[in-house]
């Protein structure tokens, strides 16, 4: 057992945290320990600490960077002073027909998530973290530290989907929420080379959604121009976090085409006539296998992608979730986590 500084939940109507001690287990055989430097904060992180899933005394982060620190005795893959990120789960029973095609995040036995979940593991907000070396990825060469992170839970949980529908060059793409999982959307597709439109509540964001490569914005308030896009897209992906309104976005699609909720799947969907009114699919999706997740790592490496993110040190951590709830990142707050290290971080 070794100990290490966290950041933990105590309170799910606040988005206070306590500088906390934690344990981590001792190395198994093929186990890796982790000194963890960066870690994104996902709005998930938010849900789940104001008792989406009724977990309590959560330490969250499910993606992040960092360098080995020590290796189990049958480890092959990695030596002490790799880069590697690691992302939302970090196991799983290896032996199910989902694990056999590289689909680990759909185990059917359940995967081990990085926090929280089965024994209420502490996740990424933390200086330390000890996991199997199957489940850790190294970091491809000309991929920043700094912002890879959020690759492991925001880019993977738009680039699965998104490949599974085979986006590309003949895809007519629309991105639905322009935040975290949304602007890696946006980056992604139009590195795969399809025609991608933004669709927001307002045009405030159509500057930003024609520099990160999108071809236009679509307000979804106007409702002539809702109207008149009836049918223009082959593939949406939902990215909002908050509760809202289907329909409207099915409307959007041409026959066979799919909308893809990402960003609040609890969400209860659209009477089933709107999806048999031109054969139209609506689907989710849960984070990455493991052949994907190192195909999107590679992917962006050659392709100079990154998500857009803002450093704060990790005693601001509050901050950064009071800002996320609030809508104010552009687009993913990763926290530096060197300054667990010092004791006279504020608790």
């Amino acid at each position: 057992m070794s100990l290490t500084m966290g950041w933990q939940s105590q309170d799910p109507n606040s988005n206070t945290m306590t500088r906390v001690q934690i344990e981590r287990r001792e190395l198994n055989a093929d186990d890796v320990a982790v000194r963890i430097d960066y870690c994104g904060v996902c709005h998930s992180d938010l849900h789940r600490i104001h008792g989406m899933l009724g977990e309590k005394d959560l330490v969250p982060g499910h993606e992040f960077t960092g360098v080995i620190t020590a290796t189990g005795t049958s480890v092959t893959k990695f030596a002490v002073g790799d880069a590697v990120a690691v992302g939302t789960i970090i196991n799983s029973c290896g032996q199910c027909a989902m694990c056999q095609i590289g689909q680990e995040n759909f185990c059917l036995t359940g995967a081990t998530t990085t926090y929280g979940g089965k024994g209420n593991l502490k996740g990424g907000y933390s200086r330390e973290y000890v996991l199997t070396e199957k489940f850790a990825f190294p970091i491809p060469e000309g991929l920043d530290p700094v912002a890879a992170g959020p690759l492991m839970c925001a880019g993977i949980s738009v680039w699965e989907p998104m490949r599974a529908a085979g986006v590309g060059p003949s895809t007519r793409m629309a991105v639905a929420g322009l935040g975290g999982l949304g602007h890696l959307a946006v980056k992604l597709g139009v590195a795969l080379g399809a025609e991608v439109t933004v669709l927001s509540r307002t045009a405030d964001k159509t500057h930003d959604a024609l520099a990160l490569g999108a071809k236009s914005l679509l307000v979804t308030t106007d409702e002539t121009a809702m109207a008149q896009s009836a049918g223009r897209f082959d593939y949406i992906i939902d990215t909002i976090a908050a509760d809202h309104e289907l329909s409207p976005l099915l409307r959007l699609l041409w026959v066979d085409g799919s909308l893809c909720v990402l960003g609040n799947p609890l969400m209860t969907g659209p009477r089933l006539l709107e999806l048999g009114y031109g054969r139209k699919k609506l689907t989710s999706s849960g984070t990455g296998g493991l052949p994907q997740t190192a195909e999107l790592l590679q992917f962006c490496a050659d392709n100079n992608i990154a998500p857009t993110v803002e450093v704060l040190p990790s005693a601001q951590v509050k901050a950064a979730l009071d800002r996320l709830a609030a809508g104010d990142v552009r687009y993913r707050f990763v926290l530096d986590m060197s300054d667990l290290d010092d004791p006279t971080t504020p608790a």
